[in-house]
């Protein structure tokens, strides 16, 4: 068993830990719901020291989360790069990924990217016939597009090979008209993304990417409708979906 833990300071700075070796245990663009914070290097260093105090940096790496509005540019993935605010404090937290071998967790919701009309119901599913070419590069799928994007300001940013963690994606089986759970969107957009991240994006082929779903359950205290119906079961804990999710990408 192993564990995430998200830390936050005072200064509400989102910080993440979690155990990493032969079996890591951790575990938007388009993440509208979200008003990201900076995270705080200075807080990252210091949490990291209190882990070398304990001898444990072996099996605990210390990161951060990042959200859409973070890069500049996004589109297309290669052109993408954290916008100047951003990159101001991005630089000093890719510089302490790169020394401590820590991923960058990134929160992708390619259902949000969907609803503002950027790209098509069927591309954010995995089922689209368009392609978008970037250079040698053909995406085929929203998410892909995503990742690739930070990966891409990642390089730009002095981490060209820091890897990238899905620590949140999902798609909300209730709250607008193409969402029930009888219309399967939801079911085939969670299928869909377990089969893809297996097989890496066009500029990480055949590496897959470490993945996790939001959320295990509704939450019917929440304010927004979409928000409530994350869940891949309800929140009396019934399923919603028949999803294979017997499966380890590490």
């Amino acid at each position: 068993m192993a564990m995430a833990i998200n830390y936050n300071n005072d200064d509400e700075d989102s910080m993440a830990l979690f155990p990493f070796g032969s079996s890591s245990g951790f575990g938007s663009f388009g993440s509208g719901c979200y008003h990201p914070h900076l995270p705080s290097p200075t807080v990252m260093r210091n949490i990291y020291s209190a882990i070398v105090e304990a001898n444990l940096e072996d099996q605990i790496k210390v990161s951060t989360v990042i959200f859409a509005n973070l890069l500049g540019c996004s589109y297309p993935p290669s052109e993408a790069s954290f916008s100047r605010e951003a990159n101001e404090l991005m630089e000093p937290i890719v510089c302490f990924l790169v020394e401590n071998a820590s991923p960058l967790l990134a929160n992708l919701y390619p259902y949000y990217t969907y609803m503002s009309g950027s790209f098509t119901l069927d591309y954010a599913l995995f089922n689209g016939p368009s392609v978008v070419k970037d250079g040698k590069f053909d995406y085929h799928n929203v998410i892909e597009v995503m990742v690739d994007a930070i990966y891409a300001a990642l390089e730009k940013c002095g981490g060209p090979n820091v890897s990238i963690v899905v620590s949140e994606s999902g798609w909300p089986s209730a709250g607008d008209a193409i969402t029930k759970v009888e219309n399967g969107v939801a079911g085939s957009y969670y299928s869909n993304l377990i089969k893809f991240v297996q097989g890496g994006t066009q500029r990480r082929p055949g590496r897959a990417i470490e993945t996790y779903l939001f959320a295990m359950f509704d939450e019917n205290l929440r304010s927004s409708v979409v928000e409530k119906h994350f869940g891949l079961f309800t929140y009396d804990q019934k399923h919603k979906y028949v999803t294979n999710l017997n499966f380890s990408l590490y």
